[in-house]
């Protein structure tokens, strides 16, 4: 193999090292604002929420509210800074599953179709960070 062929190899290998690297933190990045955001929404209006999730026929929802809180925004910023990040990406599945099977199951609805599908996406992605994990530059890569 010439030495050009073989430069040529390495800086295709360095680039999809490069990628590899850096794809997880992207994914988390990107994932993560959708329940930050969704969780502070959520704070701004407590009682509407709590009532939302009461017509739902969920009882406690005060208790769902908190932990919707919890899960939105603590896991959010555990999936940004790639913390336990496995652990919080399966947690953060069933919630998105769950929500879509409890609040988002009216299928004739157009909108709450989308609702729904976006939710099981979302399950998706999360999925596959519990598969590959956090990647390089996270809190996990680090301890290890």
């Amino acid at each position: 193999m010439s030495q050009t062929a073989i430069s040529s190899e390495a800086s295709r290998f360095d680039a999809v090292g490069a990628v590899s690297s850096f794809a997880p933190l992207a994914g988390r990045i990107l994932i993560a604002p959708l329940f930050l955001l969704s969780g502070i929404s959520k704070l701004a209006a407590p009682a509407a929420t709590v009532g939302f999730i009461a017509s739902s026929g969920l009882p406690l929802a005060s208790l769902g509210f908190a932990l919707a809180v919890l899960v939105e925004i603590g896991g959010g910023l555990a999936l940004i800074a790639g913390y336990r990040t496995r652990l919080v990406a399966a947690a953060m599945a069933v919630f998105a599953i769950a929500t879509a099977l409890i609040f988002h199951f009216d299928l004739g609805d157009q909108n709450q179709f989308i609702h729904f599908f976006k939710n099981i996406s979302i399950a998706g992605g999360l999925l596959q960070i519990v598969a590959f994990g956090a990647g390089r530059f996270s809190l996990d890569g680090r301890r290890r």
